[in-house]
């Protein structure tokens, strides 16, 4: 899947993450900076969120096509057993 020019990928978004939370923490900032590195932290964590739970599903989803292959693969090497084919 190809991402945009412009798309962070979640790397650099929690880079970016950490650097506001470090600017807030220790230096002094406006209260107007403040509350805009404020809103592009609650941003951020909401992609940061959003590539979480996509790449939760995807694993999901690998696990349960791994588990169905498995599955298909025993109840084969079970016929052969049965069949005295395969010992």
């Amino acid at each position: 899947m190809m991402k945009k020019k412009n798309e962070k990928n979640f790397e650099d978004k929690l880079k970016r993450l950490e650097k506001i939370s470090d600017i807030l923490e220790n230096e002094e900032v406006s209260m107007n900076e403040a509350i805009k590195l404020f809103e592009e932290g609650v941003s951020l964590s909401k992609e940061c969120m959003l590539s979480l739970n996509q790449a939760e599903l995807k694993i999901t989803e690998l696990k349960e096509k791994f588990e169905e292959i498995n599955n298909k693969e025993k109840t084969h090497l079970d016929e052969f057993s049965e069949d005295g084919e395969i010992d």
